[in-house]
């Protein structure tokens, strides 16, 4: 059942959580470790419900649902139960000469307070549940607003918060956007939003008000781009974007918005993506019942919209089923590098290519670097030289070489975006860092206090302690 909020009710549950924070109950590393313990518990019982509601919102089979939203949480919860304790132990530094007596120094890992989560509709499980474990593993406690769009989701995420969390730890809030203000109108001391660059703008707007501390990760204005060049395994490098195209109907952050791809391989290489899309999803796709829906008819008649208007270059795919909401993945040849298709983010199975001489790739890259930076970035390339170049000196949040979405799913590594793509970053460690904040304590001594500090700094005094000072700080 949907609660009606209101701002009060926002308020309540905010004031609620932040005087159960200061009861000091969320900083101890032992009982946060029993709370991610009882979040992962309740996702392994709740698996089949969670999956039935991932079909319901985006026509995820059994198996893509646990692929790419149930499974990774379960990995990501267990990297937090191993590390936990060494992540949280504080640190002793020596202060240095200049500070003697005063040797010793600890920084603690000390959570922000009261955080909150806005959550997207295209992995609500992973992409709510995944920034809510990071939250509670730095001893925060966390208000998630879930989207709206994914309603089955958002009621499956709601009753397993509920079963498992009092209210003042952890809470889900449903409804629309006017919801989500009212969320933000509170003073939160952390917020962690996943969406669009157009609403993280409004979402830093309304976190200037409290000065919060504010983690974005976006998908990118300009979308991710696929580099394959004449010397790639066409074979390979069909497979994996096929496979990665197809999943989630396209509806992914990191996914490959456009391609550009060496004229002199273009035509062997479409033969190969068009053979790879009918060998894993069928000739119809959009009638396929493993093949994942579209998440509002907004979306599906954009599919359909674009289609019409590039239909002479509509190499493969191009139909769907409103009913189903369901659009086949649609491959746009050729495509010229400054055309609109390519300067925004899709977020659907459509794919633009962009046919480039391999001699010009610099120019290519040159073009890419000028625009907002993505998410991710893929390169299809035998040339390793070439690739390490490109990979260690373009800016995007992460990506793969002769492989893709994988570099996600690495323990130990961080995760997100730059600019247009986010900020922050999370996973394992790098999500507790995002939502703990160091504080640096120096143990001062009452003995052997040197007057070096003090008064007065002129005559021989003063001399005698510049040259103490240009001693020390050298």
């Amino acid at each position: 059942m949907t609660v009606s909020y209101t701002q009060e009710r926002v308020h309540e549950i905010v004031t609620a959580q932040r005087a159960y924070f200061r009861t000091g109950e969320t900083l101890d590393v032992r009982w946060r470790i029993e709370q991610l313990k009882k979040l992962k518990s309740a996702v392994i019982a709740q698996e089949d419900m969670l999956g039935k509601a991932l079909y319901e919102d985006l026509g995820k089979s059994p198996v893509e649902a646990y692929l790419c939203d149930i499974g990774p949480l379960i990995v990501e919860i267990n990297e937090m139960l191993r590390g936990l304790k060494r992540w949280a132990r504080p640190e002793r530094h020596f202060s240095g000469l200049m500070l003697f007596p005063s040797v010793s120094t600890t920084v603690y890992k000390m959570p922000y307070g009261v955080s909150l989560i806005i959550s997207p509709f295209n992995f609500p499980v992973l992409l709510t549940l995944g920034p809510l474990a990071a939250s509670l593993c730095a001893g925060n406690t966390a208000v998630v607003k879930t989207s709206s769009k994914s309603a089955a989701c958002t009621r499956a995420l709601k009753k397993l918060i509920a079963d498992t969390f009092p209210e003042q730890y952890v809470t889900l809030i449903d409804g629309g956007h006017d919801v989500a203000d009212m969320c933000l109108a509170e003073r939160f001391d952390k917020i962690f939003y996943t969406g669009s660059p157009a609403v993280a703008k409004h979402v830093l707007a309304e976190a200037a008000n409290h000065l919060t501390s504010v983690a974005l990760e976006l998908g990118g204005e300009t979308g991710n781009w696929c580099i394959v060049r004449k010397d790639a395994d066409l074979k390979d490098a069909a497979r994996k974007i096929a496979f990665f195209k197809l999943c989630n109907a396209g509806q992914i952050c990191i996914n490959i918005n456009q391609i550009a791809v060496a004229e002199e391989a273009a035509d062997a290489f479409l033969k190969e993506l068009k053979a790879e899309f009918i060998r894993q999803i069928g000739e119809k796709p959009e009638e396929n019942p493993e093949y994942p829906k579209l998440i509002t008819d907004a979306v599906y008649d954009k599919c359909e919209r674009l289609t019409k208007q590039y239909q002479d270059r509509v190499v493969f795919g191009g139909k769907g089923d409103k009913e189903k909401c369901k659009f086949s993945p649609t491959v746009i040849y050729p495509v010229g590098i400054d055309e609109d298709i390519v300067r925004h983010e899709l977020f659907c199975p459509l794919l633009p290519i962009v046919p480039f001489k391999d001699a010009e790739v610099e120019r290519i890259m040159d073009v890419i670097a000028g625009r907002e930076h993505p998410l991710s970035m893929y390169v299809f390339t035998s040339d390793r030289k070439w690739a390490k170049k490109v990979m260690s000196t373009q800016q995007y949040g992460g990506g793969c070489v002769n492989e893709v979405c994988t570099h996600m799913m690495v323990r130990g590594v961080p995760f997100n975006g730059t600019g247009h793509s986010g900020m922050g970053a999370y996973h394992g460690e790098w999500g507790f860092r995002e939502f703990s904040h160091p504080t640096t304590v120096l143990k001062g001594s009452r003995r052997f206090n040197l007057p070096l500090r003090e008064h007065p700094y002129s005559g021989k005094a003063g001399k005698t302690k510049m040259t103490l000072l240009k001693m020390f700080e050298r």
